[in-house]
Order: structure tokens, then C-alpha cells, then sequence
């Protein structure tokens, strides 16, 4: 009886041994969390982050990357009244016009279209507590910003954007 007892229990710990081994092993460092803005599969322009880190600045790296954000009313656009397009920091892609753009008075630059909807995919965001529509370059997968749905007509959107995630090219 003792013998059949030791045997269970040493059975049973060295199941529980390998159980915990394998739930507790780190994920491998070069795997890919689908849907990051590493993932080739869902964003055919996503490069690994080390790569953004070299091309990125350290603000536009922590807001696209991270999927960070800036201060209001401290950042390059969210007073710029100057006419041209804003085009993607890490790609140089066009994402907003100027002419969708307002004073949305939150502090960011905020517009009420995309140039192109393409461009940009939305995904739901649950980080912080709350629920909100992110806004991503859609070939690269990289945070821009959010959308929510109080801002003027025609389209009632306000695409309120990280200035980091964007360089502006003025037009004359």
C-alpha cells in the first residue's frame, strides 16, 4: 500500500513538474503576435520593431509602436493651419488632407475624413478601461490614432491623431 502511494505521488509530481514547466515557458522572442504591427500576414508592410526603432523618432516610435500618445495642445499639428497633406511618419503614405481637418478643441490634430479609407483600418480598443475605434495604417499595422463619432458633417467622424504618427507636407 505505502509503495503504491509513493508511486502515485511521485507520478503525479513529476506530471505536475511538466505541466507547470510547459504553461510557464517564456514565449519565443521572435514570435509574432497577430494583429501587432509585426505581423505580415494581416499588415504586408510590417516590419519587425527593431526596424522601427531605427527609422522611427523616439516620440513617433512610443505612440506608433507602443501605441502610446502625446500630450494635448503640445504637439507639432494640433494648432497647424497651414494647407497640404499629412502623410504617414513611418511610410511617408498620404493619410489626411488639410482641408478635413478642425479644431476639434481636444488638442490633437483631429479630421473628419481620410483621403483615402483605404489607407487606414480601424480596430476595436480596449486598452485603459474603455472601448474605442483605433485607428492604424492599414500596410503596417502602426497606431495613429482613434476615431470617435462627435465630430462635424458631412461625415460626423473625428479622426483625432497622434501628431508623432504623421509629417505634414505643405502645399502651395
Amino acid at each position: 500500500m505505502i509503495m503504491r502511494v509513493k508511486k502515485f505521488c511521485t507520478s503525479t509530481g513529476f506530471l505536475l513538474i511538466i505541466g507547470f514547466c510547459a504553461c510557464s515557458q517564456a514565449k519565443p522572442g521572435n514570435r509574432v503576435v497577430p494583429g501587432s504591427s509585426e505581423d505580415v500576414k494581416t499588415f504586408p508592410g510590417a516590419k519587425p520593431n527593431a526596424y522601427w526603432k531605427k527609422v522611427l523618432s523616439p516620440e513617433a516610435y512610443e505612440i506608433m509602436v507602443n501605441k502610446g500618445t502625446e500630450r494635448p495642445f503640445n504637439n507639432p499639428y494640433w494648432n497647424n493651419h497651414a494647407k497640404g497633406i499629412y502623410v504617414s511618419a513611418a511610410t511617408g503614405k498620404p493619410l489626411f488632407s488639410s482641408d478635413a481637418k478642425f479644431d476639434s478643441g481636444t488638442g490633437w490634430p483631429s479630421f473628419f475624413k481620410p483621403i483615402d479609407p483605404k489607407a487606414i483600418m480601424i480596430v476595436k480598443d480596449y486598452s485603459d478601461g474603455m472601448e474605442r475605434d483605433e485607428v492604424l495604417e492599414r500596410s503596417t499595422g502602426l497606431h495613429l490614432g482613434h476615431v470617435f463619432d462627435d465630430g462635424p458633417a458631412p461625415t460626423g467622424l473625428r479622426y483625432c491623431l497622434d501628431s508623432y504618427a504623421l509629417r505634414f507636407i505643405e502645399t502651395k
